[in-house]
């Protein structure tokens, strides 16, 4: 499927990965309707500080995901819908998990029946590696056992299968994206690497963290954006599940000096208890085999490998320090 001029839906629009993947699509010609999660005060998140010329190309759907009327009324006259609205934050969900069941699983469901009735061409759904839980062998393949670890990890494995099962039982063209931990300009500090940087940004001594010695594999955000593009865009990937990752491991706590070494600062990096999941709930080493996207997509990360890592955090630091950028975080606080 070439994507050139097609009408594209994006959910999550609004957010960090959603607000990169608007601004890639409309770059390469598509039609995109940005569906944003309705306030009253007509804030579109991150879209707001979008190029002028991304967001006078933009057709904004104001609802909620868990409406299916909304949702169907904005999926009406798209012909791709990239599906990125879900609650993520892991400390949140041991908080309120009911949400997410409604947002995340409920959500998608609406998604998948209203692509089923109006005949969508392409859904692409988004999963996390945190479904997969603590690695039992790596890398991590998409045959690897699923394990909900959180409530979170539950919901979107929920979310997942409810995908898939539209492409089982009706056909419906699905494809589930599975990113290992994404990173970037504008992500939120309740994600690890903008909370290593705006500490150390506000000038901190002590470093708070939760665990050090987990592992993970980090994605840059425009190698994400790209792979969204690639599989709505690869008729082969349509009822697969495949994960897009660095091809790299690095542990919490050399992730944490890296970013101090970047920034030319040496606070004392521990571990804050109430930053900490429950012991059975931490996912203890997460990296990627990433070989099906490639050889479906032809894709391959820009920011792969450690020179990539170090180049990607070096972006990122970059738009941190920018003093508009920092001032809309609160490294004082712990952000579930």
């Amino acid at each position: 499927m070439n994507l050139d001029g097609k009408r594209v839906l994006v959910t999550g629009a609004d957010g960090f990965i959603g607000s990169h993947l608007v601004e890639h699509l409309v770059r390469e010609g598509c039609d995109v309707r940005a569906f944003v999660q309705y306030n009253s005060f007509d804030r579109r998140g991150w879209l707001d500080a979008s190029p002028p010329e991304i967001v006078r190309a933009l057709d904004v759907f104001a609802g909620d995901v868990r409406d299916p009327h909304g949702v169907r009324t904005a999926m009406t006259g798209c012909d791709v819908v990239l599906h990125l609205a879900a609650l993520i934050a892991i400390p949140y969900s041991y908080h309120s998990p009911d949400t997410y069941v409604d947002t995340n699983v409920r959500g998608t469901l609406n998604i998948v029946q209203a692509a089923r009735d109006l005949g969508v061409e392409r859904v692409v759904h988004t999963s996390t590696s945190e479904v997969y839980g603590t690695a039992r062998y790596v890398p991590i393949d998409e045959a690897h056992p699923l394990q909900g670890q959180s409530p979170y990890s539950a919901s979107k494995i929920g979310a997942d299968q409810m995908a898939l099962s539209f492409h089982a039982a009706f056909g419906t063209p699905v494809t589930v994206c599975r990113p290992f931990n994404t990173y970037g300009p504008r992500q939120s500090a309740r994600a690890v690497i903008p909370t290593i940087i705006t500490q150390i940004a506000a000038g901190v001594d002590e470093l708070k963290l939760g665990a050090l010695a987990p592992t993970r594999d980090f994605n840059h955000v425009s190698d994400t954006v790209r792979a969204f593009a690639a599989l709505a865009a690869c008729d082969a990937a349509v009822g697969q599940t495949v994960n897009v990752g660095s091809g790299f491991e690095i542990s919490i706590g050399d992730t944490a000096a890296l970013i101090a070494e970047l920034m030319g600062a040496a606070p004392r990096i521990v571990e804050d208890g109430q930053r900490l999941r429950p012991a059975l709930s931490e996912v203890e080493r997460l990296w990627a085999d990433a070989s099906l996207m490639m050889r479906l997509t032809g894709w391959s990360p820009a920011y792969g490998g450690r020179d990539g890592f170090r180049r990607g955090l070096e972006d990122t630091i970059a738009w941190f320090r920018e003093p508009a950028n920092l001032s809309a975080y609160h490294a004082e606080r712990y952000v579930l």
